[in-house]
């Protein structure tokens, strides 16, 4: 079992940033992904980034290209979500999500690929 636990949530005016963290117990694999999701009161789950455990390969979904960034300290099993300037539409929660299995390829931002769920935390950006 693997216990993810997000922070950094808050609320921000547009153009703000805020960094969120997901703290993972461990890492199921070093051959796997880690990926941010991300749901708004009555819409889908969205995928927001996905990041190699091993280093080098990053995914990110087209809505957030260009201004969040995904990074890891691997001795922290740790993940973050950079995310620079704001949109109001960016408001959700947002989750940390980690993979069981190993994973050849770019990581995906699709939810059907992920094990392991955090609780979330929740962005709100106003206008």
């Amino acid at each position: 079992q693997v216990q993810l636990v997000e922070s950094g949530g808050g609320s921000v005016q547009a153009g703000g940033s805020l960094r969120l963290s997901c703290a993972a117990s461990r890492y199921t694999s070093r051959r796997n992904c880690m990926g941010w999701f991300r749901q708004a009161p009555g819409k889908e789950r969205e995928g927001v980034a996905g990041i190699y455990t091993g280093g080098g390969r990053i995914n990110y979904g087209d809505s957030v290209k260009g201004r969040f960034t995904v990074s890891q300290d691997n001795a922290k099993n740790t993940v973050y979500l950079e995310m620079n300037s704001l949109k109001p539409e960016d408001t959700a929660m947002y989750y940390c999500a980690a993979m069981g299995g190993v994973w050849y390829g770019v990581c995906p931002v699709t939810d059907k690929w992920y094990n392991y769920w955090g609780q979330g935390t929740q962005v709100t950006v106003s206008s």
